[in-house]
C-alpha cells in the first residue's frame, strides 16, 4: 500500500465530499439551488438593512434638534454601505450559480 492511498483512507470525509463523488448529476443541482438560495438571502438581508437605515432618518430631525446629528449620519452611512455590500455580495453569489 502506497503513503497516498494510506492518506486518503486515514483522513476523515465531509458529508459534502462524499457527495461530491455521486456520478449522478444531483450534486451540483443542490449546489447550484442552494449558492441561488444564498445570494436571494443575502440580497434580502441587504434590503431589510436599507428599510432600518430609512427609520433611522426618520428619527433623524429629533436627533438634529438634540444635537446628536453627527451619531444619526454615521450609523446611516454605516447602515447604508452595508446594505450595499450585501446587495452586491448577494447578486454575485446569485449570479455565479446561473453562470454554471
Amino acid at each position: 500500500m502506497d503513503v497516498k492511498a494510506l492518506r486518503q483512507a486515514v483522513e476523515p470525509r465531509t458529508a459534502s465530499d462524499a457527495m461530491s463523488y455521486e456520478s449522478d448529476g444531483h450534486v451540483a443541482m443542490m449546489d447550484i439551488e442552494e449558492k441561488r438560495e444564498t445570494g436571494a438571502s443575502l440580497m434580502f438581508l441587504g434590503l431589510g438593512i436599507w428599510m432600518m437605515d430609512l427609520l433611522v432618518v426618520f428619527f433623524l430631525p429629533s436627533g438634529i434638534k438634540f444635537g446628536h446629528y453627527a451619531t444619526f449620519l454615521s450609523i446611516i452611512i454605516a447602515m447604508g454601505v452595508l446594505g450595499l455590500v450585501l446587495l452586491i455580495i448577494g447578486y454575485k453569489v446569485r449570479g455565479k450559480s446561473s453562470a454554471e
